[in-house]
């Protein structure tokens, strides 16, 4: 489970990544939203997205460590999450492991399935920021 602030946000960013809303839970006593992300084809393996309704910060989004997923292509990847906007933190330099940040500031680490070689421009892109 992870919290978020914006929940359309965050499920925009999951969607970049591949994930799908499987299942959503609006509790008025609760003043919260569970909405449930898994991939295609792995439903099991859900992240849970809470939405308490009332504003509060969640700092320290690096101290809850980081989800990690599989991917086909690191590089079409990275590629549409940096389209879409979104900062990649350590760039697939080997051609296997990358970090971005959600909206919330919890670290993603994106996996080559196998390994690909080493290609421009993210074998010199620099770090940005933490991962």
């Amino acid at each position: 489970m992870i919290r978020v602030t914006d929940p359309d946000e965050t499920i925009r960013f999951f969607e970049l990544l591949g994930l799908r809303e499987v299942g959503r839970m609006d509790s008025e006593q609760g003043r919260f939203t569970l909405i449930f992300m898994a991939a295609p084809g792995d439903e099991d393996a859900q992240v849970e997205l809470t939405h308490n309704w009332d504003p509060e910060p969640y700092a320290g989004g690096r101290n809850f460590g980081h989800l990690a997923y599989r991917v086909d292509d690191i590089y079409e990847t990275c590629q549409r999450l940096m389209d879409a906007g979104i900062t990649i933190n350590r760039p697939p330099r080997d051609g296997h492991m990358a970090f971005v940040r959600t909206p919330d500031g919890i670290s993603i680490e994106l996996l080559q399935d196998g390994r690909l070689e080493p290609a421009e421009p993210w074998a010199s892109m620099p770090n940005t920021g933490q991962w």
